[in-house]
Parts: C-alpha cells; sequence; structure tokens
C-alpha cells in the first residue's frame, strides 16, 4: 500500500512539474535558471554543464573557459550551444570559448564488436562543414580524425580551462581516442569538468552495456588512471522533475590537480542551535 501511494505522490508532482514547463516554455518570460531548472528550453543537459562548470571556474578564479562537444554532426547541438553560452556568460561574467570535434565525413569504419556495428554504419552523421561555419557565431570546429586532432589541441587553439564536454562519438573506440585529452592536456582542464554521454541508455536495438561502446570505454578509462576517474552524478534526481538526462551527467575528476581541494563552498556552514523549535 505504502508503494501505491509513493508513486502516486511522484506521478502527481511529475503531472505538476510537467504542466509547469509547458507554461514557463509556452510564455517564454521566465529567466534563462527557471528554463533550465524545468527543462523548458531545448537541450537544458547542455545548459546544465556549461552553467555548473562556469560557477566552479568563478570560484577557482577563472575569467574564461572551454566547453567541447565530440561528435557534431549536422551542428544543431553545436549551434543550440552558443545560445546557452551566451545566456550563462550574462549570469555569470565567465567567457565561454566552444570547440566541435568532428572527422566531417560521418562515422568512420568501425573497429569491432564493440563499436556496435549492428546499431552504427559508417558515413553516418555527415557534416556539411561550410553550411555549419556560416551559422555558426562563437564556435571553432576542429575538423579531423579525433585520434589526430587532439593531441595537437591545446598548442593549436590555446583553450581555456576546460569545465564540460559533451560526448557524442558513439563509437567505443572514438570514445577511447577522444578521452586522450585527459592524459594529453591534463593541465587544460578543471579539477572537475562537467560531462554529457549521449550513448549511455538506449532502446532495445541499441542496448548499450558495459562491455561495449561508450560505457565500456569509461570502465576501462577508470580501470587505467588511479587519480583520473569519470563518476556518475548521485544528486540530479533530487531536483523538481525527473529528467532522462540526468542519467546521462558524469563528472570528470583530477584529485591530484592542484585546485582540487580548494574549498568552493560556501563560507560559513554554522547551523546554531535553536531551543524553540525543539
Amino acid at each position: 500500500m505504502q508503494d501505491i501511494v509513493a508513486k502516486l505522490m511522484l506521478s502527481r508532482q511529475s503531472i505538476r512539474a510537467g504542466i509547469f514547463r509547458r507554461i514557463v516554455k509556452t510564455l517564454k518570460l521566465f529567466p534563462y535558471e527557471t528554463r533550465l531548472e524545468y527543462g523548458a528550453i531545448e537541450r537544458p543537459h547542455y545548459g546544465y554543464c556549461v552553467l555548473q562548470a562556469a560557477r566552479l571556474a568563478e570560484r577557482l578564479g577563472h575569467k574564461a573557459i572551454s566547453v567541447i562537444e565530440f561528435g557534431v554532426a549536422g551542428g544543431n547541438g553545436l549551434y543550440n550551444l552558443e545560445m546557452h553560452a551566451a545566456e550563462v556568460t550574462k549570469l555569470t561574467g565567465i567567457e565561454i570559448q566552444i570547440y566541435g570535434f568532428d572527422t566531417g565525413s560521418g562515422l568512420p569504419a568501425v573497429l569491432d564488436y564493440r563499436d556496435l556495428p549492428y546499431h552504427w554504419k559508417p558515413g553516418f552523421f555527415k557534416m556539411d562543414v561550410e553550411k555549419l561555419k556560416a551559422r555558426l557565431s562563437t564556435s571553432t570546429l576542429v575538423i579531423g580524425n579525433v585520434a589526430d586532432t587532439i593531441q595537437s589541441f591545446v598548442e593549436k587553439y590555446k583553450p581555456a580551462p576546460i569545465g564540460a564536454l559533451f560526448m557524442d562519438l558513439d563509437y567505443y573506440s572514438s570514445t577511447k581516442q577522444a578521452f586522450a585529452l585527459f592524459d594529453a592536456h591534463r593541465a587544460s582542464l578543471l579539477p572537475r569538468a562537467f560531462m554529457y554521454f549521449d550513448d549511455i541508455a538506449g532502446d532495445e536495438i541499441a542496448l548499450f552495456n558495459e562491455y561495449t561502446g561508450v560505457r565500456l570505454a569509461i570502465q576501462e578509462f577508470n580501470a587505467a588512471h588511479a587519480e583520473q576517474k569519470i563518476c556518475k552524478t548521485t544528486y540530479l534526481g533530487r531536483g523538481p522533475t525527473q529528467e532522462m538526462w540526468h542519467d546521462d551527467i558524469y563528472i570528470y575528476h583530477d584529485f591530484s590537480s592542484v585546485d582540487y581541494c580548494k574549498f568552493v563552498a560556501a563560507s560559513n556552514q554554522q547551523l546554531p542551535l535553536n531551543f524553540n523549535k525543539l
């Protein structure tokens, strides 16, 4: 009986949140943070990662950050990311540089079963490079195989500290190649960086799991690195709404970063005794 009551309460909360979200999205009168909190905005997961990275950077004393999308495809995500970046800059004053990594020619050849050839095909998600460049305002495209472009990225572009990464490379092999960023350019990352993975939860065709695809790449990275970990979030489900993308947010931690232990929480957390309320 208790389980039934709990489910009914959660259902009512979800319905109320859904109604409020539609109102917020339709009227477009609410501030960016409210629209983001209730998912009443396109790709709220992009905004969440960028905003949280900017807030961390501000507490650490940085004036700017970089955010990266791995797997740009047609470019709709990167275009949307520019909107979120502009809104976050208005809120925080933190300058945001955007970089998009892609082959430009679609998915490369599969490596083996770990790249899920039953779900992906080489050539999927081709980009019209010139058309996309004409549409973008502030983003920089990094075109080429990620295994090659990632190595010279910092030297060539000199990005601000990297605070958010959006992973949509589909393959196990390409995702693992992108993770080379954490070794080659470790000093260029914030001590904690917000990450969104597009291919964590799939359907009955994709059947993503810990032994193939993106999940395997994460598992192997964590096993190979003692002081760097990619960890799933544990707190997003406590917000006013329950969103599918909550399960796709991870945090990169570098425990040995010089800034990892720098205090960034509220400075006054003392709780006074109040016997009148006991």
